[in-house]
């Protein structure tokens, strides 16, 4: 046993890693996973039957063909919307450890999830996280959706870009849907020389959490004005339209 595996096995045995999502002791033999297999278990997607085009719930007694009012004011280049979980505990505390408590290598086991949801692929794909400002990446070490979109591009094989940039950006953190939609109005920018890899590219565009959609409805708008073939989206929660989301509030 190297030094270091010996030291780290010590500090498991004095310091007990506790689950992010619910504190609960992790044991060493859980191949160092940050959430316990309990919480693991209790991660849900959103339940069916959904809409075919943003995945939301729709209910059961929803009529075939019936538009879906969650999406009915999405731009036309934004195609699609999968979530891998409801954003409700655990999920909803695994998305704050990560953005706001520096848990950077959650974004590994919830990146996974996130590819795994992913509609199967008709053409050239790329990846592209949706940026946060240059503020927030200083205040926090990283951006989240950058790093869970490396994680999905890793486990699809599409290529990372880095297409969009965010100069500026109010806190989405408890706005009201038109207060979100005015804080992402004009907030992104395309990477010039990142426009030739997004022309004609279906592009997976990567965040943290959908809400209302207004970060997506944004950003898709620039990647098709910037000559994308089509974008969708792709969260790790998503905070459904009633009931009660549980947990911490999200900035997404």
């Amino acid at each position: 046993m190297t030094a270091q595996a010996l030291a780290a096995d010590l500090l498991d045995l004095l310091l007990p890693r506790g689950c992010v999502a619910c504190g609960e002791r992790i044991p060493p033999e859980d191949g160092g996973s940050l959430v316990c297999v309990r919480c693991r278990t209790l991660l849900r997607p959103p339940p069916p039957p959904r809409c075919p085009r943003c995945d939301v719930p729709v209910g059961t007694g929803t009529v075939e063909g019936t538009p879906c009012l969650e999406c009915a004011d999405w731009p036309e280049i934004l195609f699609y919307a999968r979530a891998a979980t409801v954003m409700e505990p655990p999920a909803s505390d695994m998305v704050h450890a990560l953005k706001y408590e520096g848990w950077s290598r959650l974004s590994l086991p919830m990146g996974r999830r996130m590819a795994a949801v992913l509609p199967q692929a008709s053409g050239s794909q790329v990846v592209v996280p949706v940026p946060t400002t240059p503020g927030r990446r200083r205040m926090r070490g990283y951006n989240q959706a950058d790093l869970l979109a490396r994680v999905v591009s890793g486990q699809t094989g599409y290529p990372l870009v880095e297409a969009l940039r965010r100069p500026r950006g109010g806190s989405q953190v408890k706005s009201s849907p038109r207060e979100r939609q005015a804080n992402v109005s004009g907030a992104f920018r395309m990477v010039g020389a990142a426009r030739s890899r997004i022309e004609d590219a279906e592009v997976i565009l990567v965040d943290d959490v959908l809400t209302t959609g207004a970060t997506a409805k944004a950003a898709a708008s620039v990647l098709g004005a910037a000559g994308a073939k089509s974008v969708g989206l792709v969260t790790f929660s998503r905070a459904l339209p009633f009931g009660e989301e549980g947990g911490r509030p999200s900035s997404a």
